[in-house]
């Protein structure tokens, strides 16, 4: 079984990573890119969600990383690719000194502050003239030509060297992530999640799990404010809203929680490609996505992945008779009667 696993993830990433070989279409490649770095956003906030934290402030966290890396390649000339690592480690710093704050109110006060914090960011880049006001940051340059063996010189003047770039960042966070959820941390974030009492008794810091959990996650998210800054040359206030953070939520929820890399992507890519394609009648996504989420609520409350693992659960499934002669033998140990 993971032999086969193994192999179509293999078989999966040489689809993808083919895909701009295969598919020429600009805007095609646009929408893939949207919808890889959207499943990043999602896999973030599914991340706090595993350590029992329900923010309303991921997207705000995203605009910290889009606007630290678009200021230092402005005010302090640093290059495109010197601005990826210094954009994340703001990030993560901003996160942390926050992080001590919202997670120390716990529950509902984690949700309210973290939502207040969404909303006075916004405010924030929208009010300081160092952030561009509410025009923002325009004509912000691309990241420069790179030299890869074998390949040559890749410049980003399509979207096929963004498409590779984004699929490179997309596969660093799952193995961070993946790290992360099979060392410790994922165990005492599995735990908490179950039950923070329970956890707590048996000596988890909850409180340092769940500022790991948000710094890593923000750090993520602004991660993927550096790409957007460099894929769209621009970085506006509203783009970072307290819609982008209900979205993100909706990509996580439609896919399924309980996978924390493959439900954030499909949903993801459902709420993301399919609504573009829509864009011929704009009067049409509201009521797409309203109906999408309707049926959410009603037919897949654990999500699209949801389904899969139901249908490996009912196929492992015995049979009415297999599960009568069980009950029979465990009557028999038990020494009764049938």
């Amino acid at each position: 079984m993971a032999h086969r696993k193994s192999v179509s993830l293999l078989i999966l990433f040489a689809v993808v990573a083919a895909l701009p070989l295969i598919v020429r279409s600009p805007y095609f490649l646009h929408l893939m890119i949207m919808v890889g770095m959207n499943s990043v956003l999602a896999m973030a906030f599914v991340m706090l969600l595993r350590a029992g934290l329900i923010s309303l402030g991921v997207a705000a966290f995203w605009g910290v990383g889009a606007y630290a890396s678009a200021l230092l390649v402005t005010r302090l000339g640093l290059s495109v690719w010197l601005a990826l690592p210094a954009s994340v480690a703001v990030t993560a710093i901003v996160a942390f000194l926050l992080g001590i704050i919202l997670i120390r109110s716990g529950g509902f006060g984690f949700i309210m502050l973290s939502a207040i914090v969404g909303m006075v960011t916004v405010l924030v880049f929208g009010t300081f003239d160092v952030f561009g006001g509410h025009v923002g940051l325009l004509n912000l340059p691309p990241p420069e030509p790179v030299q890869v063996p074998f390949l040559g010189t890749i410049d980003f003047v399509s979207k096929g060297p963004y498409y590779y770039l984004m699929l490179c960042l997309l596969i660093v966070v799952v193995v961070v992530f993946s790290a992360f959820y099979a060392a410790w941390t994922g165990r005492g974030w599995r735990a908490i999640d179950l039950s923070p009492l329970l956890a707590k008794s048996l000596g988890i810091d909850i409180f340092r799990y769940r500022l790991l959990a948000f710094v890593v996650s923000s750090a993520a998210a602004g991660l993927m404010g550096w790409f957007y800054v460099s894929y769209f040359g621009s970085v506006i206030p509203d783009t970072f809203d307290m819609f982008k953070t209900f979205n993100i939520q909706i990509y996580a929820i439609l896919g399924g929680l309980a996978s924390a890399f493959l439900g954030p992507v499909i949903g993801t890519f459902i709420m993301t490609a399919i609504p573009e394609f829509l864009r011929i009648a704009k009067e049409i996504e509201p009521v797409y996505t309203g109906c999408l989420l309707i049926a959410l609520v009603l037919f897949f409350p654990d999500g699209l992945m949801g389904l899969a693992f139901f249908r490996r659960s009912f196929k492992n499934r015995p049979s009415g008779s297999a599960r009568i002669g069980e009950r029979i033998k465990g009557s028999l140990k038990m020494g009764k009667e049938p």
